[in-house]
């Protein structure tokens, strides 16, 4: 129910004042302003009597009068105003049980989430009503099944962000390209992912430990005001629920609360939550993470070694394989050459001409010995490059063979971690389940 405030607005402008005071009172020290309520009733509308019944709340006197007439005009309104006011203020724990109820209302998947249940998720979260308050939005979430409905990728990336595509093992350093093969990515890309989610799983709750004795802890038993939160969602709620503040921003999904919730950097209270609900989820990943990490690595693998394919077994290379390797290596370097019919024709015009130069003098002789000489010149170089394509394909033959070895024994020390990285990976998956299965915790 609402009411026009243009009709009076004497009565709204006092009203409003009133109401700003009251929130910056309580805000500050959790206390409302000295001065008695300074503003007239206005009918239908519900926030005169809900700011009397708050004023009545915290000065210990009876607010049963204003707090109905208040629900009477707007039941949703009230209880929302009064749960977040008393929760600003440090006094989350003398609102009514059924006032949670009604100020949530409903979440669903398939709408947003409004500014009012955020507000009031965010103060339950951080304790601002005690375990109940907890245990009231954790009913109101596990109601809705997430897990059927979700994504297990956008949860695993939410809560461990920035996974690097290829993981080397150490027994793999010195060759990084086996470590893209699938029979061998597969069990250390899963261990190394297994055990990033259980350090962030960590992270939540060890930081929730650690903070438990901070200015504002868990349970809020300080009674600490808003001043000492981070979020300012509920008092911006606040204020709009009085007239003072602008626009409402743009609400989102709950399930895009939850994956911001179980980012890194996000609120730890939040994040505690966010991963009570994906619980169900890790616990699936971490089963599915744990058996990849078990699988065995092949006994025969095939790996491009100088671009050319070697079969790998465990006593050596395949000699098929190699040889065909040891082939390609010889004919790639290798240049085709032609009978050196150059030479050849040198080498007879030389002879010609020195037989000539008996007879026509010593001029045709040293043209014949300059031809024999060129002729030699390029025997030579030929003879140098033939012998240079040798020592080439010998040395890469060589390199390929040292290559081939080397793997082998990449592959034995990979074949050596996977007991331990299999241990590891089981370590990691029981102390995820542990963590998550303590959920969050009440006190």
């Amino acid at each position: 129910m609402s009411t026009d405030l243009t009709a009076d607005p004497q009565a709204a402008a006092e009203l409003h004042r009133y109401a700003e005071a009251l929130l910056a009172h309580l805000a500050a020290n959790g206390a409302a302003p000295p001065t008695a309520p300074g503003f007239r009733d206005i009918p239908g509308y519900w926030l005169p009597p809900a700011v009397q019944a708050l004023v009545s709340i915290l000065a210990g006197d009876d607010p049963l009068e204003p707090l109905s007439r208040a629900a009477g005009r707007d039941q949703q309104q009230t209880a929302l105003f009064l749960c977040l006011a008393l929760a600003v203020a440090g006094h989350g724990s003398r609102i009514h049980a059924s006032w949670l109820g009604t100020a949530f209302g409903e979440l669903s998947l398939e709408q947003p989430v409004t500014h009012g249940q955020r507000a009031l998720w965010l103060a339950a979260a951080r304790g601002a009503y005690g375990p109940a308050g907890k245990i009231f939005v954790l009913r109101k979430l596990d109601a809705l099944a997430v897990p059927d409905h979700a994504d297990h990728r956008q949860w695993v990336q939410a809560l461990a962000p920035g996974e690097p595509t290829v993981v080397v093992p150490a027994s793999l350093v010195d060759f990084p390209e086996m470590a893209e093969l699938p029979e061998l990515a597969r069990p250390a890309q899963a261990a190394a992912r297994l055990a990033r989610l259980r350090a962030r799983c960590l992270e939540i709750t060890s930081t929730r430990q650690a903070e438990h004795d901070s200015s504002t802890p868990l349970t809020n038993s300080a009674a600490s005001p808003v001043t000492a939160w981070h979020e300012d969602e509920p008092l911006a709620v606040l204020r709009s629920l009085i007239g003072l503040g602008g626009p409402a921003g743009p609400m989102a999904s709950l399930t895009s609360h939850l994956l911001d919730d179980l980012r890194p950097g996000a609120d730890p209270y939040l994040a505690a939550i966010a991963l009570h609900v994906a619980a169900p989820i890790l616990r699936g990943v971490a089963e599915e993470l744990e058996a990849d990490s078990r699988l065995e690595p092949p006994t025969t693998l095939t790996v491009s070694l100088l671009g050319h394919p070697i079969a790998l077994l465990p006593e050596g290379p395949e000699s098929a394989s190699l040889a065909e390797a040891e082939a390609a290596i010889e004919a790639q370097g290798t240049l085709p050459r032609r009978a050196p019919w150059a030479a050849i024709l040198l080498v007879v015009a030389g002879v010609g001409s020195m037989a000539g130069g008996v007879v026509a003098g010593w001029p045709l002789a040293v043209m014949g010995v300059a031809l024999l000489g060129l002729a030699g010149w390029q025997l030579w170089r030929r003879r140098a490059a033939i012998a240079s394509d040798a020592r080439f394909v010998a040395a890469r033959v060589a390199e390929l063979k040292e290559l081939a070895d080397g793997a082998i024994w990449a592959l034995h020390a990979y074949a050596r971690e996977a007991d331990a990285r299999a241990k590891q990976a089981a370590d990691d998956s029981a102390e995820l389940t542990r963590l998550i299965r303590r959920g969050p915790r009440a006190a």
